[in-house]
């Protein structure tokens, strides 16, 4: 049986791990300078690295939520830590580009056993169809608190210690956060008579045929490209293209003294901004269509990021960029996550989602080796950020036409 209550013992669990499964996660722009000024490398070598990440993040997805659905969830969270702690370890180990980009394929498979398609999905079966909405919100938001303590305890490690030894140490918190595992207790999916007798090769056969599910994956992409670009490149946009923090400032009797600690502190004010975005996202997604919200988000991320792009790039314009980026960030995950929910039931959730996440981490590919290799061969980001203002427009579109109601269960082909 599902709880009534909001706040149960799986969603504070389950909020604790994706936090620190994100903090961590989020950090890895911070560490883009440091590594390549000690080897020489191009940018477009590091870039590689951490988009290998978030597509193997993206294919390691589907196979976690399966593999829960089929041995439970704390089994395949435990895999999910170790292969993450296992990548992390490798990486401050690496000394060559290959070496490196073959520990962040370690390394997205753990945030994929360790992320939103095996947590939300436990979260979502413990709680009642009332909390739902806001409970996979609360969890969402929990990832944007570990992107507000990852980047500046990485940049604040960062100079104290090695980078070496600042991926040990995150090796080693991941490993702890399995202490939480014994108060994620899952309880029995709340399925209907339908979804019982529906099989998983069923529930994909209807979700193959059906033009919303397609739609729904078409427009995870642009998320995953925005997103994944912003985190691994914004800190070096920021230090390389900000203008000077002016002395006697807020900012500078803040102790922000350098665009690089500027470029830390927009990843964090992304994340804190974001945990209202998505809690306000779960509050309207009970109220309101979610695929309407959906195509509202993706249109406002559109005009910001044109709008930052075309004027002048400051910090007060990179702070009011962070706010309102945001707000938006990952609101988008509870709304998606929920019309999966919605439209396919809950048994299965774990898995459709990941298929959809697929889509998020092949954008998410795309926007960090892309913004790389541009990068090399032009010496800044301009073209890689008009192409997530065009992926961010089309989101909007898609998303319009899909069938938000529970479809019919279909017959065996």
């Amino acid at each position: 049986m599902t709880s009534q209550r909001l706040f149960t013992p799986v969603l504070i669990t389950g909020c604790a791990i994706i936090l620190i499964s994100f903090a961590v996660r989020a950090s890895f722009g911070v560490f883009q300078i440091p590594i390549a000024e000690e080897f020489g490398w191009a940018r477009a070598e590091f870039s590689m690295a951490i988009a290998l990440q978030n597509l193997f993040w993206g294919i390691g997805q589907p196979l976690f939520g399966a593999m829960a659905e089929k041995i439970g969830d704390r089994k395949a969270v435990v895999l999910g830590a170790i292969v993450y702690s296992a990548g992390l370890l490798l990486s401050s180990q690496a000394v060559t580009p290959g070496a490196m980009q073959w520990s962040e394929v370690l390394v997205g498979f753990g945030i994929a056993g360790t992320g939103f398609g095996v947590i939300l999905a436990v979260v979502g079966r413990a709680s009642s169809e009332e909390n739902r909405s806001m409970s996979l919100a609360i969890t969402t938001a929990a990832g944007s608190a570990g992107q507000v303590l990852g980047a500046p305890v990485a940049e604040y490690l960062l100079g104290m210690f090695p980078w070496q030894t600042v991926f040990m140490v995150f090796a080693a918190v991941v490993i702890a956060m399995l202490l939480l595992l014994p108060f994620m207790r899952a309880p029995t999916p709340p399925a209907s008579r339908a979804e019982l007798e529906e099989s998983l090769g069923a529930i994909l056969l209807r979700a193959g045929r059906d033009p919303s599910f397609a739609l729904i994956f078409l427009g995870f992409f642009s998320c995953g490209y925005q997103l994944a670009f912003i985190t691994a490149h914004f800190p070096a946009f920021v230090t390389e293209m900000c203008g000077p923090i002016a002395p006697g400032g807020i900012l500078h009797g803040l102790g922000i003294t350098t665009t690089s600690a500027l470029g830390a502190l927009s990843i964090a004010v992304i994340g804190l901004c974001n945990i209202v975005g998505t809690l306000t996202a779960g509050w309207a997604g009970k109220r309101f269509s979610k695929k309407y919200l959906l195509s509202g988000i993706y249109v406002a991320r559109t005009l910001a990021a044109a709008l930052f792009i075309m004027l002048p790039i400051t910090p007060t314009s990179v702070l009011v960029f962070s706010a309102a980026m945001g707000s938006l960030w990952l609101a988008t995950v509870p709304l998606t996550s929920g019309l999966i929910a919605h439209i396919y039931g809950l048994r299965y959730m774990g898995t459709l989602y990941g298929i959809v996440f697929l889509s998020h981490q092949l954008g998410g590919f795309l926007g960090v080796w892309l913004g790389g290799r541009m990068y090399d061969l032009n010496g800044d980001y301009t073209l890689v950020w008009w192409i997530g203002v065009g992926v961010g427009a089309l989101s909007a579109v898609v998303h319009l036409p899909i069938r938000e109601v529970r479809g019919p269960k279909l017959a065996p082909a």
